[in-house]
């Protein structure tokens, strides 16, 4: 068994180096290719975005801006779980910062997931709770389903939780840009966050 686990762990620090220096849509990358990823074999928590922004390509720390900081607070968990790769696994979508559009960042590169998320899910074999935030995200791994058939909106499927097939858990971008969305959909917080933090519980991740 500790050997298994030695080999994971060198089979994935290897992985996650070739995507760090992925350069396959550098000429769409206005601020050019810097591949930001959090994984480990032992993770049992998948958090799949959307992409960085401007200041988590600087820094190259995922979840690194007000996205962040409210995310942590809808888990209820701190920084230091948060950003232990033993125990969270961080996938975005698209791996490096987009560039800007008319109303925010541009979606995620389509190269990225095709290219790098099977690879990367191969080896995460202790995940038991993936997060889908944002449309992205959802679209991606929901398409074909009855649920993203039946519920055209990201509002909708976050909130018909009963539907969400198992091991998934689905949200809202906890972008600043959302306080709207928040305001207008009071359920959110009073049914959905606490349902979000007991999955969160269950998985152990400060133990």
């Amino acid at each position: 068994m500790i050997l298994d686990q030695a080999a994971g762990g060198r089979i994935m620090q290897k992985l996650l180096t070739q995507i760090r220096a992925c350069r396959l849509c550098e000429s769409h990358l206005p601020l050019g290719p810097n591949p930001v990823i959090q994984a480990s074999p032992s993770a049992r928590l998948l958090i799949i975005g959307q992409a960085p922004g401007t200041r988590v390509h600087e820094s190259g720390v995922p979840w690194n801006d007000a996205s962040g900081n409210r995310l942590r607070q809808w888990l209820n968990t701190d920084t230091e779980t948060f950003y232990d790769p033993a125990r969270v696994a961080i996938m975005p979508m698209g791996f490096c910062y987009p560039g800007k559009g008319r109303s925010g960042d541009l979606p995620p590169r389509p190269e990225c997931a095709p290219a790098w998320h099977s690879q990367l899910l191969a080896h995460l074999p202790e995940v038991k709770l993936t997060l889908l935030i944002g449309q992205y995200a959802q679209q991606y791994y929901l398409a074909g389903t009855d649920l993203l058939k039946q519920h055209k909106t990201l509002t909708e499927r976050v909130r018909h939780h009963t539907l969400w097939p198992a091991g998934y858990f689905l949200l809202p971008h906890p972008s600043p840009r959302n306080q709207l969305w928040l305001q207008r959909n009071r359920w959110f917080e009073l049914e959905t966050l606490p349902l979000l933090q007991q999955r969160i519980a269950e998985l152990k991740l400060h133990d």
